[in-house]
């Protein structure tokens, strides 16, 4: 419907354990039209950034999402680059990110999303943030974020659709990450009662969505009849 209304559409996800093919793959088997040149995502924006940079990346991320970075140098790493690695975030594995750290002049920690925690179907589980969070009190480091909810990245959304932030709607059904982020640059937003939201969102002390719905679909039809 939104595409058939001739509005422009995006999708912005934090997903960093799979690739964006992968994430495509998965999206169009449960009936959702989507190709990847429609998808902003952590990791390319990652890569954009170490090779503007000459950063060569200590990678503390999902095994799915190494593709990603194939055509990225990773040898004797100058920074790290954190995901949401799931069950690759052992006491050995962060112990080396912070190695590596620790041991440079000037650490540089780019995390692909800074998210407390997320929801599976087996219930809610921690997210990149509380890893990333370790590693700062552990290197004294400020980690650069280039997901949700980083300015850079809505900026990048923004860009690819062509369109100012004004003109623009974030759906989401994450109250910092999605709303705040997306309003913090200029977006309205709104939040979704579906997935990781949690009544408590609504009493939430610094962000206000611009309005609720309780599903995609409502959000659908709130959007289309502002047109």
């Amino acid at each position: 419907r939104i595409k058939a209304s001739g509005l422009k559409l995006r999708f912005c996800t934090n997903e960093t354990q799979a690739t964006r093919e992968q994430f495509v793959r998965k999206l169009q088997g449960f009936g959702f039209d989507i190709s990847v040149d429609e998808v902003t995502a952590p990791a390319p924006a990652a890569c954009r950034v170490l090779r503007e940079r000459g950063l060569r990346p200590h990678l503390l991320v999902h095994d799915d999402l190494i593709p990603e970075f194939a055509e990225i140098d990773r040898t004797n790493p100058n920074c790290v680059v954190i995901g949401d690695a799931a069950d690759k975030f052992t006491y050995a594995n962060l112990n080396e990110a912070f190695r590596v750290l620790i041991g440079l002049e000037n650490p540089v920690l780019i995390a692909l999303g800074r998210g407390r925690y997320y929801k599976e179907t087996d219930g809610l589980k921690l997210d990149v943030g509380a890893y990333m969070k370790a590693l700062e009190y552990a290197c004294d480091v400020q980690a650069e974020v280039v997901g949700k909810p980083a300015k850079s990245f809505f900026e990048s959304a923004l860009a690819e659709l062509g369109v100012e932030p004004q003109q623009a709607v974030m759906v989401g059904d994450d109250i910092e990450n999605d709303v705040g982020g997306a309003q913090r640059c200029g977006l309205r937003a709104v939040q979704v009662r579906t997935g990781k939201y949690r009544p408590s969102d609504e009493n939430h002390p610094q962000v206000k969505p611009d309005a609720y719905v309780d599903n995609l679909a409502e959000a659908v039809e709130l959007i289309l009849q502002q047109l």
